[in-house]
């Protein structure tokens, strides 16, 4: 059975609560636990990981070469126009992933359409809701047959 990597970064610990109108009304432990669900249908065991902290991330991405995680699905949240450390890292491991953001990113402030981890992904998903992590599941499924 493939392990799956779903990282989450800054604030989405406030899924449900923070700004509704813009990311919903779903908090991540609901999301986190449908991908788990979802995962195990497609075969998949998938591991979830959420920090405030860019190191912390760091940190968990150069353990999937010790755990056996062969991708991973990642929301950088505010990281994502920010964070060169997370984008080597990822590179650093060779570790093949799917960037997610809930809201569309290009519909936002300017300083939001940059991603230091786009052209480094697999493929993007944006604007699909909380709805994007379990496409974004399918993919690596259909991607690890």
């Amino acid at each position: 059975m493939h392990s799956i990597l779903v990282l989450n970064g800054p604030n989405l610990n406030l899924l449900g609560t923070r700004e509704p109108h813009i990311y919903g009304a779903t908090t991540l432990a609901e999301v986190e636990q449908g991908l788990i669900a979802q995962g195990r249908a497609l075969g998949l065991h998938v591991h979830c990981f959420q920090s405030n902290h860019e190191g912390a991330i760091v940190d968990r991405i150069h353990q999937t070469r010790e755990d056996g995680c062969c991708y991973a699905l990642i929301n950088p949240g505010a990281y994502t126009h920010t964070s060169v450390a997370i984008r080597d890292a990822l590179v650093g491991v060779a570790l093949p992933f799917v960037e997610v953001h809930i809201s569309n990113i290009h519909k936002r402030e300017p300083f939001r359409h940059h991603s230091y981890l786009s052209d480094v992904a697999e493929a993007v998903m944006a604007g699909f809701g909380t709805m994007g992590y379990g496409l974004a599941l399918q993919f690596i499924a259909s991607k690890l047959k």
